[in-house]
């Protein structure tokens, strides 16, 4: 159970970025929603099935938020504000993937399908209000430059209004429909 705890949080630590630095949050947005929805349901999947137990989903989301808090402390003690670390919202939508696997009688492929459906549904939408109650991420970009930071990843002006062009609805559907066929392959192979 250690092994397959350590293992799965490792996938979903190491897909994409698991943190949001507010410097570059709105940039990043879609990129996270996809790794992250598909990575949370994965591993999440993998853990559960592996134990049997309706819980470990949340169990597994709460190990990766203690230890993105330990990271956003570790800025914080380099000099960086509390919020130039955003802390990902993964506990809800592995809540409702243990309850889908609970509801449905500990069914897995109900528990791929429709939870992992509820996870890229949920997870960019949570992520966004997290995004939303931070300050101007411009601000944080100019005021505390982090040492290296990759062209793509520059902060760029976020595009308000523009919901055809938006990285939340992007996001969100790209999560939504990439979540459920990775997560069944995921499970298929883990057979």
């Amino acid at each position: 159970i250690v092994v397959v705890a350590v293992n799965s949080t490792l996938l979903t630590i190491n897909a994409g970025d698991y943190i949001f630095y507010t410097d570059w949050a709105w940039t990043s947005f879609v990129v996270f929603s996809i790794s992250q929805s598909t990575m949370l349901a994965v591993g999440a999947i993998y853990y559960m099935l592996f134990t049997g137990v309706p819980g470990t989903a949340t169990y597994y989301a709460t190990i990766m938020t203690i230890y993105t808090w330990v990271a956003k402390g570790a800025w914080f003690a380099l000099g960086y504000p509390m919020d130039f670390v955003t802390v990902p919202i993964w506990i809800p939508s592995a809540m409702l993937l243990d309850l889908t696997y609970w509801a449905t009688r500990r069914n897995k492929h109900a528990a791929i399908i429709i939870g992992g459906t509820l996870i890229g549904l949920s997870l960019p939408m949570l992520n966004m209000i997290n995004l939303l109650l931070i300050r101007d991420p411009l601000e944080v970009a100019f005021k505390y430059p982090r040492p290296t930071l990759p062209p793509y990843m520059t902060p760029i002006e976020p595009q308000v209004g523009k919901f055809y062009n938006s990285p939340v609805a992007l996001g969100s559907g790209a999560g939504a429909v990439l979540t459920v066929p990775i997560a069944a392959l995921g499970a298929k192979l883990n057979t």
